[in-house]
């Protein structure tokens, strides 16, 4: 059974944006692409850690602001001739409302 949880409305991130939210096992991006798909990702590129959330959302990826990985939000497998992959969380919108699996976010280890 799925535990969804309600973080915010859709509105408050812009199309082709990014908000961060804090959980006690590290922080998770919450991605809106153009055409409102919703994403959530560990906020930390694979690289060198770099704050995803912070970065260019494009299509279903997210480039990092540090040193310019590309980072798929439906996968979290870095792009091109980069490697590495950073975890992804289910996401929803459901009534104008992002809603994020509690029980994923719950099976998080500590960094």
């Amino acid at each position: 059974m799925t535990d969804w949880i309600d973080i915010a409305p859709l509105e408050d991130i812009p199309p082709r944006g990014a908000r961060m939210i804090k959980t006690p096992l590290g922080c998770v991006a919450v991605f809106r692409t153009a055409d409102d798909q919703v994403f959530a990702l560990d906020n930390a590129c694979p690289h060198k850690a770099g704050p995803l959330a912070e970065g260019i959302v494009h299509g279903t990826s997210v480039t990092c602001p540090l040193h310019n990985w590309v980072i798929s939000l439906e996968t979290g497998e870095a792009q091109g001739a980069d490697e590495g992959r950073v975890a992804t969380y289910p996401a929803r919108v459901d009534g104008g409302r992002i809603l994020l699996d509690r029980t994923f976010l719950q099976a998080r280890s500590a960094a």
